[in-house]
């Protein structure tokens, strides 16, 4: 396994299909690391895209990365409710302090109320062809994609608040830890 543990600090780095660094995140502590999946949380990250600009994140997040399934959620406590943005992605994996995956372009994004709606759809067609993503990705990408709305459709974990606020209590007792 890694060579990670819970209260750890990493970072995140998010890649285009063609190697290209598109974002990085500069903290994440981790909350659990199991054979299939890891949680991380951060509050208030700085945030730094491919142009080099940067800004904070204007929430706490609990974000949820899996090693076998092509998607990552990231739960976010906004003033007005619990969102997630779920991103179809490349299982992630850990190089020394990092955790990192590809992005493909196609988004689900929940709100509050249950609803939802795929975002990005022409930025994935665009990207699809000038990177050339395989009949196999592209297969991939849409099985993922259905997957992750049947998930959210049957409340499954980690679609579900009260998971999702206690992972935020741990979050909060680790920070709290390392300030004493």
């Amino acid at each position: 396994m890694y060579n990670i543990k819970v209260g750890d600090e990493l970072k995140i780095e998010c890649y285009k299909h063609n190697g290209f660094l598109d974002r990085i995140s500069s903290e994440a502590t981790v909350l659990e690391i199991t054979d299939d999946y890891l949680v991380v949380a951060n509050d208030h990250t700085k945030l730094t895209d491919h142009f080099g600009r940067s800004h904070r994140t204007n929430e706490p997040a609990i974000l949820f990365f899996y090693k076998k399934n092509w998607f990552n959620i990231i739960a976010q406590f906004k003033n007005h409710g619990l969102f997630y943005y779920c991103n179809i992605a490349s299982p992630f994996t850990i190089d020394g302090r990092t955790i990192k995956y590809i992005d493909y372009d196609l988004d689900l994004r929940v709100f509050p109320d249950g609803g939802f709606r795929i975002l990005d759809r022409n930025e994935y067609k665009y990207h699809k062809k000038i990177m050339n993503y395989s009949k196999e990705i592209d297969s991939i990408v849409r099985c993922e994609l259905t997957n992750l709305i049947n998930q959210k459709r049957m409340n499954s974990w980690p679609f579900q608040k009260e998971i999702v606020e206690k992972y935020y209590d741990l979050f909060r007792k680790i920070q709290k830890n390392k300030k004493n």
